[in-house]
């Protein structure tokens, strides 16, 4: 079983500060998030609000050395899964886009998701984000000491997937610390009773991705953008969380 590393109350502390930057930085770019604003100022945005709190942008330059993350957000929109690279792109009405943040701040991450709506989107697309909120909220329901990784997976693949959705298996929560990603890995699809045993003072994000459709992926030739393999919509939502002695807290609150 792989080790995983307990966090003290002094970086516990230190990651309640870098997780209040990215809820932060969420609601400085909220009145950004309208038809006509490109992913690119939506970038700029962020990573001049992370840099004026003095914190780093942890995905900018993230990744191998001949191909790292070339921005501050990661901004996926509609069948993008994940990863998805600002650019000039324009957001349009009834689009939905997952905006996710990392920042290193003081030695330590904090790193949140959060999908937005667009102007007016359909019932059958506000179903599905509404959806992936409930099954982050239900993975982090049961999150205390003694539950197991395998019980967050199976609440959140039983609420998803019993309203008919596909969910994402390539791509995963992490524990997060000094590094962005540790161990474990969240999986949001899994069996109750196995997997780690939860116990006070692991860090972990939950971050599951929810397809309109079916579950499959594609990752397109930029390395770093996936998108669903039947260009069906996409959600997610995040939060970075340590585990207490009574249950949980969310440190990107």
């Amino acid at each position: 079983m792989s080790r995983v590393a307990l966090k003290s109350a002094r970086e516990i502390e230190a990651m309640r500060r870098a997780g209040a930057l990215v809820a932060e930085t969420f609601r400085v770019l909220d009145p950004y998030v309208k038809p006509g604003v490109t992913l690119a100022e939506l970038d700029r945005i962020a990573e001049e609000h992370i840099r004026k709190a003095g914190a780093t942008p942890a995905y900018l330059g993230y990744g191998p050395k001949n191909n790292p993350f070339p921005a501050t957000i990661c901004a996926s929109v509609n069948e993008v899964i994940c990863h998805g690279i600002p650019g000039e792109r324009a957001l349009e009405d009834g689009d939905i886009i997952g905006v996710d943040i990392g920042v290193l701040m003081n030695g330590v991450y904090g790193d949140a998701c959060y999908t937005y709506t667009v102007g007016t989107v359909s019932p059958e697309v506000q179903g599905l984000v509404d959806t992936t909120r409930e099954a982050l909220q239900a993975g982090l329901d049961v999150v205390r000491p003694g539950a197991r990784t395998g019980d967050i997976g199976h609440a959140i693949q039983t609420l998803a997937e019993g309203r008919g959705y596909g969910v994402v298996r390539e791509y995963t929560g992490h524990g997060i610390g000094k590094r962005l990603h540790e161990e474990p890995t969240i999986y949001h699809h899994g069996v109750r009773y196995t997997g780690l045993k939860l116990q006070p003072g692991m860090v972990f994000t939950i971050e599951p991705m929810i397809n309109l459709g079916r579950p499959e992926t594609r990752l397109l030739a930029d390395g770093w953008t996936v998108i669903t393999a039947d260009r069906t919509p996409s959600a997610q939502f995040e939060h970075t969380l340590v585990v207490t002695p009574k249950g949980h807290e969310i440190l990107t609150l």
